[in-house]
């Protein structure tokens, strides 16, 4: 059954460190941007405030905003606020991005619009294909294919559309062909900023089963069997048809459940995908992704590869000129200790290099997971679970991994604001997604 979401749905926040006040007036909102980090980055920020009733209706016909008294005063330093949850009583929870500033204690105005914010970020579920594109003002961010996509459906770059696609009496076919099966529950196409496509799906010639940006595993045990959820063989995440759309001034949000089907016949696993998609600046947008997984029965293990390689977090790139992969751990005594990839070039249709950045959230089980690389494939990966272990899935409680993903302009980052990103990142004001009772 499916479910369109209004902006009011009730989501939830997880916090962790830093700090994010409201003073007594409740019409300032002060937050702690220590370092800069967050303000540097400009990234989501979460605000905990107890509003009045007529804040209230604004909050829920999307009126909501804050003043910046650090620039001038008028609708170019309103920044947009969207309503991301509201507790009992008064309590609620808004998001804003926040704006390039200095560092320390930032002070913001709660203010009431005249008329709405554009809904900026929107989400829409095709009900013939079943799948959800993601916009922001009319221009393509990206696609979730909750679905079944099938090779001749699948969107492609310009020079893809050049290369053989069929197999046929090709060397590669007979060690392909078992692979080249339809797939479902992946992010495809992924855009950059200039709207050049930046993933790729069922590549030609070999690896049918890469799929974009998509989260699976070659070893899923289920007793004595084993299975392969990465490569398509014998399992299979299959979608239940619960999915919720969240559209806003700020973001825009899908959360879809889909059952791993042993044999395509018996569920075993149970998944939900939040992929949250925050408006972009001139430079950077950011996409928070969570998954949670919970078995429904019991002696199921997912590993890597042999244990020792690809599987988690799996991302397929197209491959573009002056190709640079390049990925970061601190050493295992530090204090923070951030973890992130970044995979750059100037793709198809862009003018200039641009990249994507991959975070890996501390609280991750096995946290940090490798990276593995594979430049010939444009792949770099964090994996998930350590090397050398299978992850037990438990049917009382779930697995969570949490990613932040950056499309940047420009080439590598430099480590510097890498670094800044890691930190916003792990702030008590990033907005995370946290699953809801009902979602188990």
């Amino acid at each position: 059954m499916k479910k369109i979401v209004p902006l009011t749905k009730s989501l939830s926040c997880l916090f962790i460190l830093g700090m994010v006040a409201c003073s007594s007036s409740q019409n300032d909102l002060i937050i702690d941007d220590v370092d800069g980090a967050m303000g540097n980055t400009e990234a989501p920020v979460t605000a905990e405030i107890e509003l009045n009733k007529y804040q209230q209706i604004a909050a829920k016909e999307g009126r909501l905003g804050f003043l910046d008294p650090s620039t001038e005063n008028g609708n170019e330093s309103l920044i947009p606020a969207q309503l991301e949850s509201t507790a009992e009583g008064l309590n609620s929870r808004v998001v804003m991005m926040i704006p390039d500033g200095e560092p320390g204690l930032r002070k913001f105005k709660l203010t009431e619009n005249d008329s709405p914010f554009k809904v900026g970020m929107k989400a829409t579920l095709d009900p013939n294909s079943g799948q959800v594109l993601i916009e922001e003002e009319g221009e393509k961010v990206l696609q979730y294919n909750y679905k079944t996509v099938y090779e001749k459906d699948v969107v492609r770059g310009g020079n893809e559309n050049l290369e053989e696609h069929m197999r046929i009496n090709s060397d590669t076919f007979a060690t392909t062909s078992i692979y080249a099966v339809p797939r479902s529950d992946y992010i495809h196409p992924l855009y950059g900023l200039e709207g050049e496509i930046l993933t790729r799906d069922w590549p030609a010639g070999g690896h049918p089963h890469h799929r974009a940006i998509f989260w699976a595993w070659p070893e899923v045990d289920y007793g004595s069997e084993r299975a392969d959820i990465y490569a398509l063989q014998r399992i299979f995440a299959r979608p239940t048809g619960e999915i919720e759309i969240t559209n806003g001034p700020v973001f825009a949000q899908i959360v879809a459940e889909n059952l791993w089907m042993w044999e395509d016949s018996e569920p075993i696993v149970r998944e939900h995908a939040a992929i949250r998609v925050y408006r972009a600046t001139s430079t950077t947008r950011i996409i928070d992704l969570t998954i949670k997984l919970v078995a429904l029965k019991d002696s199921i293990t997912i590993a890597t590869r042999n244990t020792d390689s690809y599987g988690g977090l799996n991302l397929r790139m197209m491959t573009p000129e002056l190709q640079e992969i390049s990925y970061f751990t601190d050493k295992a005594d530090s204090n923070p200790l951030r973890a992130w990839s970044d995979f750059n070039g100037i793709f198809e249709g862009a003018k200039s290099a641009s990249g994507l950045m991959v975070l890996q959230h501390r609280e991750n089980p096995d946290y940090p997971g490798d990276w593995v690389e594979y430049p010939n494939l444009a792949w770099v990966q964090p994996t998930f679970p350590a090397s050398g272990t299978r992850y037990p899935l438990s049917t009382k409680e779930s697995l969570i991994l949490r990613y932040r993903l950056v499309v940047h302009a420009g080439g590598k980052s430099d480590a510097g604001i890498s670094k800044e990103r890691w930190d916003a990142f792990h702030r008590t004001s990033t907005p995370f997604y946290t699953f809801k009772a009902t979602e188990k």
